[in-house]
């Protein structure tokens, strides 16, 4: 029997607006960079940890923008693109985890 599914399962080109899941790389664009102004405006004792959160922030606001871009000019079409989909959320997931665990150790331990 045939599968009606085609490609990868994976929107790409204008289609990237349309479904669920990838339309929220807009608002990620968006509370990317409003995290990259708070913490460089933000002057804490010890400033290292904050060197983490602003390297979580970066690094995944630019492979985001990278993995956008593939989406959009439809290079994610082969088979492997959903596992390197899933990959990518979940290490920006543990990330984004850390930054905030390292967050509310300096929130804590400096009042």
């Amino acid at each position: 029997m045939a599968s009606s599914v085609t490609g990868s399962g994976l929107p790409s080109g204008s289609k990237v607006f349309t479904t669920l899941p990838d339309i929220l790389f807009i608002p990620e664009f968006i509370f990317g960079g409003l995290v990259w102004t708070l913490i460089a405006s933000t002057h804490v004792d010890p400033p290292n940890p904050l060197g983490w959160v602003m390297f979580v922030s970066v690094f995944c606001f630019v492979f985001t923008t990278i993995w956008f871009l593939i989406f959009l000019c439809g290079g994610n079409q082969s088979g492997i693109w959903p596992g390197l989909d899933a990959a990518y959320h979940f290490i920006a997931v543990v990330f984004y985890l850390s930054a905030s665990v390292v967050l509310a150790y300096i929130t804590i331990f400096t009042k």
